[in-house]
């Protein structure tokens, strides 16, 4: 075997890279109209009715050329932490400032930051759960990632008095997860979450929280902003353990722009600042100078709500079409732009994940088989098939046009099957 074979190991790619890329084989490219992408993990990016208008330009100071610092421009810092005191801590005596705020260059460096800066603990996570969790809960060896099953038949339900159980009997230090979760939708939110955030604070468990799709959420108390955080529940935000991830990929429909941000305690910032010093060296200077405009209340506000509006309107239109060609959905998705659906019952070879994808190539039409979520690090888990390969990840991301020509050729491809 050459010496190029031995000095690299293999690397996996994440479910949404895996499947675009096998589409390409067949001719797929993201400006062909003739494909439907039901795979992609991003939103339609372009205007939405009652939404900002989009930027289209940015300018470039002389000092922009310049690094910025590892933690982020100083201004970005500060809006963000301005932001969540603004939705989330009107009121309370503990209030989030710049040194809580660690900026990173997409959302998976946030996540890298903070992976490798977790000492030797055992860390949770659930199953199914977002792809790229696999390869970053295997590559840093300091700590022990635990998985812990999700039912789909209780709706993926997990209480906080499930989750205390699991902390004292695994001894969990950390715990990571998308809320609300990519793939299922479920969101834990209101006082459910508070009891979440409560139960870490006793038992010195860091919640760490994905919340990137934390502005598409389906359902909200009367007069308030369908949006969540943890950061709501927070009593103190230097000593309770909670760090939330989101940034400007999902919520804010700019994911090209590699905009991203951490919140948590200082000393946590601390951390991930000086991981970020020899992992990723920081973002790009010019687009988080551009992004502190975004986080107005008045243009979160109405973002968010051109969100709701345009993305319930594709979730109701996919979910009950999906239902009458034969795919169950476990639980109508409370938040996120994707619908879990199990083949399980549809015709062989489109009964399972990855058979229902590569007939769906067929008809140009990407979706993510469901073994992609069953999150594996290492692959400890070996010989047992995934607990997952029945299902498949539909996203409405793309706009209602592409959602309309994918059914008729689902249709035709159940049909035909």
């Amino acid at each position: 075997m050459s010496q190029e074979h031995t000095t690299f190991r293999i690397v996996p790619r994440t479910g949404v890279i895996y499947v675009t890329t096998e589409a390409q084989r067949l001719g797929f490219s993201p400006t062909d109209p003739e494909w439907c992408n039901l795979g992609q993990g991003q939103p339609e990016t372009g205007d939405l009715p009652g939404a900002p208008a989009r930027v289209k330009r940015v300018e470039i100071a002389l000092d922009d050329q310049e690094y910025a610092p590892v933690a982020g421009l100083w201004e970005l810092r500060e809006s963000v932490a301005s932001l969540y005191n603004t939705l989330y801590r009107r009121g309370l005596p503990s209030q989030y400032s710049a040194e809580n705020v660690c900026v990173s260059g997409g959302g998976r460096a946030s996540l890298t930051r903070a992976a490798a800066s977790l000492a030797q603990v055992n860390l949770g996570h659930f199953l199914p759960d977002y792809t790229a969790y696999e390869e970053l809960l295997d590559i840093f060896k300091a700590f022990t990632a635990i998985p812990v099953l999700l039912d789909g038949g209780r709706g993926y339900a997990f209480s906080a008095d499930d989750l205390r159980r699991e902390i004292l009997g695994r001894g969990f230090g950390a715990i990571l997860l998308s809320n609300p979760c990519n793939p299922t939708g479920k969101l834990i939110e209101g006082e459910e979450l508070s009891r979440w955030v409560s139960t870490a604070r006793e038992l010195d468990c860091t919640l760490m929280l994905d919340e990137f799709y934390s502005h598409y959420i389906y359902r909200a108390p009367p007069g308030r902003l369908p949006v969540e955080s943890a950061a709501r529940y927070v009593e103190d935000v230097d000593r309770v353990p909670v760090v939330v991830f989101d940034g400007l990929t999902k919520n804010w429909r700019y994911p090209g722009w590699r905009v991203t941000w951490a919140l948590g305690p200082k000393t946590v910032v601390e951390a991930m600042a000086s991981a970020g010093s020899f992992l990723d060296g920081g973002g790009s200077k010019p687009l988080q100078r551009a992004a502190v405009p975004l986080l107005t209340e008045d243009h979160v506000v109405a973002e968010t709500r051109a969100i709701q509006s345009a993305f319930r309107a594709k979730r109701d239109y996919l979910l009950p079409r999906l239902e009458r060609l034969g795919i169950r959905v476990d639980r109508t998705p409370d938040g996120t732009f994707y619908v879990w659906g199990c083949v399980e019952q549809l015709p062989p070879p489109i009964n399972d994940g990855m058979g229902f994808f590569r007939a769906a190539l067929e008809e140009k039409v990407i979706v993510v088989p469901g073994e992609f979520f069953d999150v594996n690090p290492g692959k400890r888990r070996q010989g047992r098939g995934s607990r997952f390969k029945g299902y498949v990840r539909f996203s409405f991301g793309p706009s209602m046009p592409v959602l309309e020509r994918a059914v008729q050729r689902l249709e035709r491809l159940i049909a035909r099957a």
